[in-house]
């Protein structure tokens, strides 16, 4: 028996997102650490003996701490040999990844990396929204909302006075924040899509203009996991284009 460690991106949500290298690393896991936002029906996919431990980490809710999971994968490699993280998305998006690789690697454990579909694009793309498109974005940020601190990232107020795609993750509980730095900025009339379980079964989305994102988040009751998006390219999601047609027939009336 070699102790071993894998970190396997699950994709954004749906279970048919994963890469085949990651599916076929799950067919050969021994103990398998998943975190919340994995579709539940890759478990099937792991061998039936093989040890299954959840390790998700949620806002507001009592959860394994970092350092926690670093050691279980090290202390369950030793002991029962080839141990599959399996963490939502890719996991050097956002997800921890590296610091759980070297933390094995200082600790004797062999690590590789199967890297998965992230949601930053994913859960846009599922919408019909394109992060960049010729004419309207160039370029996109992907920006965290929930950092160390608490605070939003000091790369938001950069990214806010581009004209690239901005895509916040983990950023829901910071909404009212994030639009007003917007407004601040003078551009509150922006496009904005948020989307709730991107690439699932119970997805829901809004779209409309950054200023009455907030309430229309409120009014429908939209919660995490969800997805930002802001800029022009918010305007190319079907039900954008439909409000602006609407909105123009409305004005022409």
């Amino acid at each position: 028996m070699q102790p071993k460690l894998t970190l396997v991106g699950a994709g954004p949500g749906d279970g048919e997102l994963m890469t085949l290298k990651g599916m076929k690393v799950l067919q050969q896991a021994d103990v398998l650490l998943y975190d919340d936002l994995i579709d539940p029906a890759l478990l099937d996919h792991a061998p039936r003996e093989a040890l299954r431990i959840y390790v998700g980490k949620r806002a507001g809710r009592a959860s394994f701490r970092q350092e926690e999971i670093n050691a279980l994968a090290v202390r369950l490699a030793r002991k029962r040999g080839h141990v599959v993280r399996l963490k939502g998305g890719d996991p050097f998006v956002f997800g921890r990844g590296h610091e759980e690789m070297e933390y094995a690697q200082r600790h004797g454990v062999p690590c590789e990396v199967v890297p998965g579909v992230s949601s930053c694009v994913a859960v846009p793309a599922a919408q019909g929204i394109p992060v960049t498109r010729r004419g309207l974005s160039e370029s996109f940020w992907v920006i965290t909302g929930t950092t160390r601190t608490g605070e939003l990232s000091d790369d938001l107020y950069l990214a806010a006075q581009s004209k690239a795609t901005v895509v916040v993750l983990m950023g829901l509980n910071k909404l009212d924040e994030l639009c007003a730095i917007y407004a601040q900025l003078g551009r509150g009339h922006l496009p904005m899509a948020v989307i709730q379980n991107g690439t699932r079964r119970r997805e829901r989305s809004v779209v409309g203009q950054v200023w009455e994102i907030p309430r229309l988040v409120a009014e429908r009751g939209l919660g995490a996991p969800a997805v930002l998006v802001i800029g022009e390219v918010v305007t190319l999601h079907p039900a954008y284009v439909s409000e602006y047609l609407r909105s123009a027939a409305s004005v022409a009336l």
